[in-house]
């Protein structure tokens, strides 16, 4: 489990690596409650994916564990991925990312644009991340999961801080949860400030919304438009303890909910996110999250690693 002090701690390793995005008001009463956009699809490689790789990277170098001769291997649909990469050429050393053969594209081939060797194994994210764990047992490489890990997970949670440090008054956060790196470094700091935390996922990738129901992490089917970057098969170990401690509301929206809060992000701000992000959004779209017009809340827009020919198609 993570702490509001790992992720302060977490925020001065990696504040010379990262961008400190902006906090955007959404119109008054989009929502149904003052509603504002943290945008960090603005981060470095598009997603909020390099808080974590980097916080991973700079902490396995302080303790002698960053070997540059055989560096860094990752297993990601495409965003963690992207995120290592750049991370370990920030740093100097090699990186190896494992994605699925579903992986999309636009991200395999970024990946070899920042220098990573790709492996592109299975159709789920667990057969990728089975063959990274082979690699590292094999070379010694530096692992940097893509959710479940302390340092990922407390890199991710500085997001929370900035949020903090611009709506001090926030009372409600709304966060897509996929393994849960994301959720749980942000769960970290609103439990220690009062802050509820809206966990929204996809009706088919249900893994924190399954895991509280029967009391422990289980796996779930996943499918879906947001599966490329909510794709895991069963929540991380670490999100699941820091939903036991943070108020939490777990939320499920549909594929066509999702579609919407995208569409309705680009129709209205010319906003291009992938699913995955505006998965968030849908959840207090929804009405199903318990937000009221008194509340103040903030959206993490999580990344927009996505291809936006389908919403701009048909316009002039």
């Amino acid at each position: 489990m993570i702490t509001r002090k790992d992720v302060l701690e977490a925020a001065d390793r990696i504040a010379p690596f990262v961008r400190d995005t902006p906090l955007f008001a959404a119109d008054p009463g989009e929502g149904g409650c003052e509603l504002h956009f943290k945008a960090e699809f603005l981060q470095h490689t598009g997603s909020f994916k390099p808080r974590g790789s980097f916080n991973r990277l700079l902490t396995a170098r302080e303790a002698g564990e960053l070997d540059a001769r055989v560096g860094v291997v990752c297993a990601s649909g495409g965003n963690a991925g992207l995120a290592a990469s750049y991370a370990a050429a920030a740093l100097g050393v090699p990186a190896q990312v494992f994605v699925p053969a579903t992986a999309p594209p636009m991200k395999v081939a970024r990946l070899r644009t920042l220098g990573a060797r790709v492996h592109q194994v299975g159709e789920q994210y667990a057969e990728a991340y089975e063959a990274a764990g082979r690699h590292v047992a094999a070379t010694g490489a530096a692992l940097v999961h893509a959710y479940d890990q302390p340092a990922v997970a407390a890199g991710a949670g500085t997001i929370a801080l900035e949020i903090l440090r611009d709506l001090p008054e926030v009372t409600h956060i709304a966060v897509a949860v996929g393994g849960g790196g994301l959720f749980a470094g942000i769960a970290a700091v609103a439990a220690a400030h009062g802050v509820h935390v809206v966990a929204v996922e996809p009706e088919r990738a249900p893994t924190l919304h399954a895991a509280l129901k029967a009391g422990r992490p289980i796996d779930v089917d996943v499918s879906g438009v947001a599966a490329d970057s909510l794709g895991a098969k069963r929540i991380g170990a670490i999100a699941f303890a820091a939903a036991q401690t943070a108020t939490v509301d777990s939320v499920l929206v549909s594929d066509d909910a999702i579609i919407a809060a995208r569409r309705a992000l680009w129709d209205r701000r010319r906003v291009v996110v992938e699913h995955g992000a505006a998965t968030a959004l849908a959840g207090v779209l929804s009405g199903l999250s318990g937000i009221g017009p008194g509340d103040k809340v903030a959206v993490v827009l999580c990344g927009a690693n996505t291809d936006p020919g389908d919403l701009v198609a048909g316009l002039a």
